[in-house]
């Protein structure tokens, strides 16, 4: 029998309408077939470990990352694979997170939840547990068809460090704008085979120190000198700077002086797009090149949240400043595509 591991943190998934109030409350998911009976059908052992407290998704925090990689790695072996449900508003944290914490992954773990409560006559809930369910038992061969960290919304599953959630109010309420799905869940499921990674056969290593020691500089025509100065003399060690267009800034003498000046100070400056599509390209434009002379690093097509979940990876790493650099402009698990 296919044994999977539910990893309930939290979010509209696990939650239903009091009948007396209309409030959301959580219910105890280790009654979930009392919720979602269709799970009798498959012919699966399902195990439920609930978070407690449960975790609203804009809470999510590194030690809780951690604490999701933990207990995959303590029952990495017992089960076939991991459905993790999450709040939507920070799912794709988690996901890119758990990706880079998560080496040598040979096994689904997929992250899904919902944007209506499980026990509302409309809602997404059941369609996206039972299929995440489906996928994170999916096997050929023996073999695990999708060993990676994913996200199973609305028909369609999504590399985890490539997702991003664009809508709020829409049930298909998450996309990889610089990567094709994975697979669609239709009248059967079609898994795109060629955009899944396959694992070497090497055991599962899990990372599991994250520093969150990165400030965010997001560029505005208009920008005031004090403002990138108190972003780039904060107390960080890096800076992920999201630039216009192909990863242009101003030209402006104080703004290169001030980035300049970060640099020099042991400061990591890590270049990506406000655009969702597209890649960044330095010194494509005389905006970029100086900042390519000078150091900045190039996030080439990464998404805000894989950057995000990168650089905390990385800077826990106790990698060398020039190897986190390299690391940076490296693909190390799909989040990023060099043109």
């Amino acid at each position: 029998m296919t044994n999977i591991l539910i990893i309930y943190t939290g979010g509209t998934i696990g939650m239903i309408t009091d009948p007396e109030t209309g409030t959301l409350m959580p219910f105890n998911f280790e009654q979930i077939t009392d919720n979602v009976p269709e799970l009798k059908r498959l012919d699966y052992k399902l195990t439920v470990h609930s978070f407690d407290p449960l975790i609203d998704s804009s809470n999510m925090d590194p030690e809780i990352w951690i604490g999701i990689a933990g207990l995959i790695e303590k029952e990495y072996d017992k089960y076939d694979g991991f459905v993790v449900l999450h709040g939507s508003d920070t799912m794709a944290f988690t996901a890119s997170a758990l990706s880079f914490m998560l080496e040598n992954l040979q096994k689904p773990v997929v992250l899904t939840g919902s944007q209506l409560p499980i026990n509302e006559i409309r809602t997404d809930a059941k369609e996206n547990m039972i299929t995440a369910l489906q996928i994170a038992a999916a096997k050929h061969n023996g073999e695990s068809i999708v060993p990676e960290v994913c996200i199973y919304f609305d028909y369609q599953l999504f590399r985890g460090n490539r997702t991003i959630k664009y809508n709020s109010t829409n049930f298909d309420a998450f996309r990889t704008p610089n990567y094709p799905k994975l697979a669609e869940a239709g009248v059967y499921l079609k898994f795109n085979h060629k955009a899944i990674r396959t694992p070497g056969q090497v055991p599962l290593k899990v990372h599991s120190n994250m520093n969150r020691a990165i400030a965010i500089l997001k560029l505005y025509p208009g920008m005031g000198c004090q403002v990138v100065e108190a972003v780039l003399t904060s107390d960080c060690e890096a800076i992920i700077m999201e630039t216009f267009g192909s990863g242009n800034t101003s030209t402006k003498p104080w703004f290169i002086g001030l980035l300049r000046k970060a640099i020099n100070a042991g400061k990591i400056i890590l270049d990506i797009s406000q655009c969702k599509v597209g890649s960044v390209e330095l010194g494509r434009y005389q905006t970029s090149k100086e900042l390519k002379d000078m150091g900045v690093v190039s996030g080439y097509d990464m998404s805000f949240e894989a950057a995000v979940t990168k650089l905390m990876f990385l800077l826990g790493s106790g990698n060398s400043k020039e190897e986190i650099v390299n690391l940076l402009e490296t693909d190390l698990r799909g989040e990023l595509s060099k043109q």
